[in-house]
């Protein structure tokens, strides 16, 4: 028979171990587990709207991260959001008509910055822009556009 202090040991251990998967699973989903980008260098790019795109969001090419984006900012001068990307150094070859893209992973996932590579032999260099890029499509306006359009057609001809 298992004696009371041994009982109150593995009781306390089973709940250490809870705690440790509870915060691990919280870094997780706060995607803080990830190394943050080496010897990284700043470009920037200007969007009409960036829907629900965070600071930390992953800044991808093909599906692979290469850097995070490190600030969303308002440019009073050209009334757009202006957005920061820190890109991984070891990522200097992205060409320098490449486009930019929020993009959203899933249907209601999280928002992120793609980038399509163009074909310029010059390369983006630390306080580059983007002078391409697509705004976040936002769901609202989708579906109120296409009741809008619904709306009009059903709409009976004078």
């Amino acid at each position: 028979m298992i004696n009371r202090n041994s009982l109150e040991l593995w009781v306390g251990l089973f709940v250490a171990a809870g705690i440790l998967a509870l915060a691990m699973l919280a870094f997780k989903v706060g995607n803080l587990t990830s190394a943050d980008v080496m010897n990284s260098y700043k470009v920037t790019a200007h969007f009409d709207n960036v829907g629900g795109l965070k600071v930390k969001a992953a800044v991808t090419v093909a599906g692979v991260r290469i850097g995070r984006v490190s600030a969303i900012a308002f440019d009073n001068k050209k009334y757009q959001a202006l957005v920061t990307m820190d890109i991984d150094g070891r990522y200097q070859n992205i060409p320098k008509d490449s486009s930019a893209s929020i993009l959203t992973s899933g249907l209601l996932g999280d928002q992120y910055i793609g980038i399509e590579p163009g074909g310029d032999d010059v390369a983006l260099k630390s306080g580059d822009s983007f002078l391409r890029t697509q705004s976040a499509l936002v769901l609202e306006k989708l579906v109120g556009q296409v009741i809008f359009n619904k709306a009009g057609e059903s709409a009976p001809a004078k």
